[in-house]
C-alpha cells in the first residue's frame, strides 16, 4: 500500500524571502527583549549594592 501527497512541496526560493525575513524580526525582537531585560536587570543590581552600602555599612 502507498501513500501520495497531491500537493507538490514549496521550493525554497518560493518560501525563502519571507521565512529570512521573518527570522530575523523575530530575532531583533529578542534582541530588543534582551536588551531590556539586561538594563533593568543591572540597575536593580546596582540599586541593590547602594542599599546595602547605606544600611549594612
Amino acid at each position: 500500500m502507498t501513500t501520495t501527497i497531491s500537493a507538490a512541496p514549496a521550493t525554497m526560493t518560493e518560501t525563502a524571502p519571507l521565512a529570512l525575513d521573518a527570522f530575523i524580526a523575530d530575532r531583533q525582537a529578542f534582541w530588543g527583549s534582551f536588551t531590556k531585560f539586561t538594563t533593568y536587570a543591572a540597575g536593580a543590581i546596582v540599586l541593590l549594592v547602594i542599599l546595602m552600602a547605606i544600611f549594612l555599612v
